[in-house]
């Protein structure tokens, strides 16, 4: 896994970008990023996941705690769809899809 990242100061919005897998072993370091995140006031975040093909427990484990933190301190989670039919798959049935807002593409700032 890969994550690239852009701060927007204007609008306190962090983008993550995530590549390849989502998994047990990558998800401490998305976390840890987004922690990083956190930590300097950034109050909307979009999770880019179009460039992930598998996820697992651990990384939905992830992108719950960041939606649960978000949502507590006022803040807001996009997640950007899998473009992967089998990493997508995952959101529908655990029906987390219902939980997060998903969108096609990165939303514009």
């Amino acid at each position: 896994m890969e994550t690239t990242e852009h701060i927007d100061r204007a609008t306190a919005t962090a983008t993550v970008a995530v590549t390849g897998r989502l998994d047990s072993l990558q998800a401490p370091s998305l976390r840890d990023t987004i922690q990083r995140l956190l930590d300097t006031n950034c109050h909307r975040m979009v999770i880019d996941l179009s460039a992930v093909y598998f996820i697992d427990s651990a990384g939905l484990a992830v992108l719950i705690r960041t939606h649960r933190d978000l949502q507590s301190s006022g803040g807001s989670l996009v997640l950007v769809r899998p473009a992967q039919e089998n990493a997508n798959r995952i959101f529908q049935l655990t029906q987390f899809d219902k939980i997060f807002t998903i969108r096609d593409t990165v939303p514009d700032q």
